[in-house]
């Protein structure tokens, strides 16, 4: 069995509860995680190292998680990068908007922080 490094993942959210309770949890699951607070220093994290997978806030100050969402698919060197929204929007239409905006998963706050650790790894099986 080899010794592979933790998967790097990118949780950015401006509810600091909500930011520590998914990156302990995914931490917990073995991953390494990097937390920031809005969606520009989202974006500076992703550009600097780019994880394996990024969680964003769709509410967040500034840039929101689907401007960050457009820039990490408009930008070719971020193409392998999964990306999960995470939102308290969840009416069709925001669902529909975040999947067109290229999100991999889209899940609705409150939500279950052991369904998400199951996404981030279903969806890390899923691309890999």
């Amino acid at each position: 069995m080899t010794d592979q490094p933790p998967v790097p993942v990118l949780v950015a959210d401006d509810d600091a509860d909500i930011r520590e309770l998914v990156a302990f949890k995914l931490e917990q699951a073995g991953f390494a995680v990097t937390s920031v607070g809005d969606g520009a220093a989202a974006l500076d994290a992703v550009r600097a190292s780019p994880p394996r997978i990024a969680i964003l806030d769709v509410m967040m100050p500034g840039l929101s998680g689907i401007d960050v969402l457009r820039e990490i698919r408009a930008d070719e060197n971020l193409g392998g990068m999964c990306v999960i929204l995470l939102t308290a929007r969840s009416r069709d239409l925001d669902v529909d908007a975040g999947f067109a905006s290229g999100a991999d998963d889209y899940v609705i706050k409150p939500f279950s922080p052991r369904e998400l650790v199951h996404r981030v790894t279903a969806l890390l099986q899923r691309t890999s």
